[in-house]
């Protein structure tokens, strides 16, 4: 869905004029012709001089000039205090008072900016001001079905399992412009940009946000209380493509009450952070930040890590884990765990991949390592105190990437990110280094890729008859393989980790090389059945 193109916000000057009531007047534009674009709130007709004190902006005036004075400081000061009041257009109607405008009149209105228009035949002043008002009503009638059109579609989004997130994105779709929710100190919790065909628009929404925040127009949305509570966020539309036409407004003003009972779950502010930071970082690793634009994003996200090397880590959970309303406790229990590091964090949560990506500074003189056993445990006491801790085949798997500046935090994401992916089902660690899954990283590419059939395959030849062994076997060599493999082919440590002696050890070894039909000393053997091992885990998966 893009951007809303057609935006008729009111009635205009330019309109009211192409009425049949008004065009029988032959009307003539005097002055302000660069006004007739401007909206028409109401049309007003009157006879007195003071008539500006009686209006409010935005109104289209009609008289005959009757009200007003005869000499030129008159005619000027009647025309200075309607321009004062911003009013649409002066129309003024030719015989009744004057047969042709006073220049003084038409002087006034070029030097205020004020829209003047003579009309030079006699119109009834009711049919007028009928014809403008049901066209008036007519246009808000529209706006209000396109905004409540809107709110439906949002509506939809969030009976689907949606959030807040989704109903800004939409919003941002349907004014064209972007736009940021920010906390009630002023903060950004969400910013989402329109979608364009070929996917975001340029306008990066954070960036936008930064440097137009002061000029968009803000809607509050409602916390339910009074005085400080009585706003809960607000809704902050950027004026970066286009103005925010009225039917924008009405549309942001309807979210934000639909955005109200969203907020109304606990730490929901808490989750729209995170989201926000986790859209971030995942725009980071995916290319579409550069490297001279994130640390400026960064540090309005609230990330400073100075001159410090960043490094990349990822938390990939189990799928049905976190429920979606869980996603707000887990990030509270993250953000509080990481603060106590005493390091710069940017963590961020993505849903919908199950994920927990994060950017963590590595301060001068410290060991990667023992920051990484820091970052791990804060990560699974987080989840343990969010209530999601599991038994370890199904704990979460936490990858730690390679420091480096700015210029390699996003492809350090990505590798974490796909690493953590290939990783799952290893035994368990409090976390892997992600230079160390590569071989795993590439079975799973592979299996990603279309490749499950070539995995099986490999797999097949090269453990197939220990497989369809143990399968009838009351005694599985599998095992036995692994604990060879895994010890280097030292068949000592190998019979303490299966507690069996050694010549029963020799005697398994001596059958699973019987049925592979291979030596079990070669080398070029053992990287292959280790390979194997390791494919069999992802072709399962597939």
């Amino acid at each position: 869905m893009g951007p809303e193109t057609t935006i008729e916000a009111e009635i205009t000057v330019r309109r009211a004029l192409e009425l049949p009531a008004l065009r029988r007047g032959l009307p003539e534009v005097v002055a302000g012709a660069d006004g007739l674009d401007g909206p028409v709130r109401w049309v007003h007709a009157g006879e007195v001089p003071n008539i500006a004190s009686l209006l409010k902006g935005g109104e289209l005036l009609l008289t005959t000039g009757l009200g007003l004075g005869t000499r030129p400081t008159e005619l000027r000061s009647f025309v200075r205090d309607l321009a004062d009041r911003r009013i649409a257009a002066l129309v003024v109607e030719l015989g009744a008072r004057f047969t042709t405008l006073p220049p003084a009149l038409a002087d006034a209105a070029r030097e205020c900016g004020l829209t003047l228009i003579q009309l030079h035949r006699e119109v009834p002043y009711v049919t007028v001001t009928e014809e403008i008002h049901t066209e008036i009503v007519n246009s808000h009638y529209t706006l209000l079905r396109r905004a409540d059109a809107l709110i439906r579609r949002c509506t939809d989004a969030l009976l689907r399992g949606g959030g807040a997130p989704e109903v800004l994105r939409l919003l941002a779709d349907f004014t064209g412009n972007p736009l940021c929710l920010e906390s009630a100190d002023g903060s950004p919790l969400y910013a989402a940009g329109p979608q364009g065909d070929d996917g975001p628009a340029d306008a990066d929404p954070l960036l936008a946000w930064e440097g137009l925040r002061d000029t968009g127009v803000r809607v509050d949305v409602p916390g339910g209380g009074s005085g400080p509570d009585a706003v809960r966020a607000r809704l902050v539309l950027l004026p970066v493509n286009s103005p925010a036409a009225p039917v924008h407004r009405i549309a942001a003003a309807r979210a934000a009450d639909l955005l109200a009972v969203v907020m109304l779950q606990s730490r929901q502010e808490e989750v729209l952070a995170a989201r926000g930071r986790g859209d971030f970082l995942a725009d980071l690793a995916e290319g579409r930040v550069s490297a001279a634009e994130a640390p400026g994003q960064a540090r309005l996200l609230g990330f400073r890590p100075g001159g410090d090397p960043v490094l990349p880590v990822v938390m990939r959970l189990p799928s049905g884990l976190v429920s979606d309303g869980g996603w707000a406790v887990l990030a509270q229990a993250l953000r509080e765990e990481l603060t106590a590091l005493g390091v710069p964090v940017l963590l961020g949560v993505r849903p919908v991949e199950g994920r927990v990506p994060l950017l963590v500074a590595l301060r001068a003189g410290r060991a990667r390592e023992a920051l990484a056993d820091r970052v791990a445990q804060a990560l699974h006491t987080g989840v343990a105190r969010a209530g999601l801790d599991r038994p370890a085949a199904a704990r979460p798997v936490v990858v730690v990437g390679t420091a480096g500046e700015w210029a390699a935090a996003g492809s350090g994401l990505r590798h974490a990110a796909q690493a953590a992916a290939a990783a799952q089902g290893l035994p368990h660690q409090p976390w892997y280094d992600a230079r160390r899954l590569d071989i795993e990283l590439l079975l799973w590419r592979m299996r990603e890729h279309g490749g499950e059939e070539v995995l099986a395959d490999f797999v097949t030849r090269a453990i197939g008859p220990l497989l369809s062994h143990d399968k009838a076997a009351r005694q599985p060599l599998l095992p036995t393989l692994e604990a060879y493999l895994a010890s280097a082919g030292r068949k000592a440590e190998t019979a303490r980790a299966l507690n069996v002696n050694r010549q029963t050890l020799y005697d398994r070894l001596a059958r699973i090389a019987h049925l592979l039909g291979t030596d079990l000393d070669d080398p070029q053997t053992v990287l292959g059945l280790r390979l194997a091992l390791r494919a069999r885990r992802h072709a399962e998966k597939g």
